[in-house]
Parts: C-alpha cells; sequence; structure tokens
C-alpha cells in the first residue's frame, strides 16, 4: 500500500532563484542538492515540517524537465509516495489498471528507489514511488 507522501516534486527553471525563494518561504535552507544523470536534472530538497519539497532544474532541454515546463510552466510536477516494497507495490498497481511507466525501479535522488505511474490514469497527476535504499 501506499504510504505517506514522501514528497512534492516542483519543476523550475532556475535552481538558484528557486532556492532563495522556497529558503525565504519555508524559512529554512536547502539541506540537500543532488544531480540525477538519468533524469538530466538537478534536484534540491527542502524540509517544511514533516514534508519535504523537491525542486527539479533540466540540466538538458531534452530532459522530461524541461519539457514539462515548456509545455506547462514551472508548478508541481508530482507527488511522491512512500512504499515499503517498490515491487510488489507496481506488481499491485498494474494489476489494478495503472500505466507502470517504469517496470523496474532505478535510483533516484535522495536515497531512493523510485519509480512513476502514467499521469493519464491518475487524473493527469504524476505519482512516484520511493522505497528507501537500505546500503
Amino acid at each position: 500500500m501506499l504510504g505517506k507522501i514522501e514528497h512534492l516534486g516542483i519543476a523550475v527553471k532556475d535552481l538558484e532563484a528557486s532556492n532563495n525563494l522556497y529558503e525565504k518561504l519555508l524559512g529554512t535552507a536547502s539541506y540537500k542538492m543532488e544531480e540525477v544523470k538519468t533524469e538530466n536534472v538537478i534536484t534540491s530538497f527542502f524540509k517544511a515540517g514533516e514534508n519535504k519539497i523537491e525542486l527539479l532544474a533540466a540540466t538538458d532541454p531534452e530532459s522530461a524537465i524541461a519539457k514539462f515546463i515548456e509545455k506547462r510552466g514551472e508548478g508541481i510536477h508530482h507527488v511522491a509516495f512512500a512504499v515499503e516494497d517498490i515491487k510488489k507495490e507496481l506488481t499491485r498497481l498494474e494489476n489494478e489498471g495503472f500505466t507502470i511507466l517504469n517496470k523496474e525501479p532505478k535510483k533516484g535522488a535522495d536515497n531512493k528507489l523510485v519509480a512513476f505511474l502514467h499521469p493519464k490514469g491518475t487524473n493527469g497527476v504524476l505519482v512516484e514511488l520511493c522505497q528507501e535504499i537500505n546500503e
């Protein structure tokens, strides 16, 4: 089953300017910046109480984030849910009729295995599943 909302992903054009904006908004600095080369993005994470915000900036004009911003502008890109067993959850959701974008989970930012559900099956919202990597 899906757990808590792990984070909200927000697509941004300018990571430095957006970091400054969210530092002022949340009253705290980003706790982690990380490049995810497989997704052609740089991420920046903020804590807001028990919640997290992930800012995503494209490093390649052909990346999914760059295309998202070109089509829709900056804003909420995805909602991520924590899961205990990502492979089991992907199987369950596929059996429920959801379209899985990643048949195999991949390494994402913030020490997570991640996979996505197609937004056409989730009322236009890109849903990310996140499982903590236990190393």
